[in-house]
């Protein structure tokens, strides 16, 4: 059921349907914007330099708004989901996206909502067993498998993909952590204190790696890149959700899991010329069917 607020009249539909070209079109962007930053400046700089900028606007932004302080318990939750969500999980992804095509790259990366039920349904049991939910899990790993088949000029290197999907566990271990654990009650406030330790932890990661010796030259291309990236994915992208997320059941907003991938495979192939073969978009149909069958399940909480 909808709780969220009804809406009428033309001027906020027109603001419903520009919220949600953001999340689909803005997010399934950033993942051809990564790909181009991290081939040309080091994959944890870039990282680090986005969610560290993003993070402090948006948290400053709150705090400025009104918002308390988060309390000393919370900022250790805070801490501990940044180190999953973001160091983890993006770390891993702008390093895979050295060798991975941005488009195959989205597509495993939206696996994470059926990671998270894994977790939820078979690990924790903090949800309630289902087939279709065991149906989708299968489903979008079958689907995972056959991208990484290694097929002529659809090969890529497999350990990168492999990490990508580690770090995909540790999102969906985080998400999952969210849940039980202190954190303000401003979810904006809350996922800018996270992306601004994230990002501070990731340019220490930066440093300690060797990536700031020297300090890296940032060619055009890719500062534009990193910059699509703090302002169209993290600050425009996120406000959008976020905006969503107070007016439409979560598992409605939730659809960008399986459009995103549709928009980055897109990109990489007309825009970046990325290599798309039969067999990758089959797969990729399967992993976004089960992404839908997994979030169009009943047994999923809206959250």
């Amino acid at each position: 059921m909808d709780s969220g607020p009804r809406v009428h009249g033309r001027r906020i539909d027109t603001r419903m349907l520009l919220a949600f070209m953001a999340i689909y079109l803005l997010w399934g962007a950033t993942f051809l914007a990564i790909r181009v930053a991290v081939l040309q400046i080091p994959p944890f700089f870039t990282a680090g330099v986005r969610f560290l900028i993003a993070g402090a606007l948006i948290y400053g932004f709150m705090r400025v708004a009104g918002q308390p302080s988060p309390s000393a318990a919370q900022w250790r939750s805070i801490a501990v989901i940044a180190l999953c969500m973001f160091v983890a999980t993006y770390g891993a992804l702008f390093w895979a996206e050295q060798y991975v095509p941005s488009g195959i790259t989205a597509v495993i990366e939206a696996t994470l909502p059926i990671t998270t039920i894994a977790l939820e349904v078979f690990i924790l049991r903090q949800q309630p067993f289902s087939w279709r939910l065991a149906a989708a899990v299968v489903l979008g790993f079958l689907g995972v498998s056959g991208l990484l088949l290694k097929s002529g000029a659809g090969s890529f290197a497999l350990l990168p993909c492999l990490v990508i999907m580690a770090g995909g566990t540790a999102w969906s271990l985080g998400a999952v952590l969210t849940r039980s654990m202190p954190l303000p009650r401003s979810l904006t406030l809350a996922a800018g204190a996270q992306m601004m330790l994230g990002g501070a932890v990731l340019l220490a990661l930066s440093q300690a790696t060797g990536e700031l010796h020297p300090f890296p030259n940032i060619p055009l291309r890719a500062a534009v890149a990193l910059l699509y990236l703090i302002v169209g994915g993290s600050l425009l992208g996120f406000t959008a959700y976020v905006w969503l997320l107070a007016r439409m059941p979560a598992t409605r907003v939730a659809s960008h899991a399986y459009v995103n991938p549709l928009v980055a495979v897109a990109l990489g192939y007309f825009l970046a010329g990325e290599v798309l073969t039969v067999r990758m978009i089959l797969a990729s149909a399967v992993v976004i069917a089960s992404v839908f069958l997994t979030l169009k399940s009943p047994a999923v909480r809206s959250t």
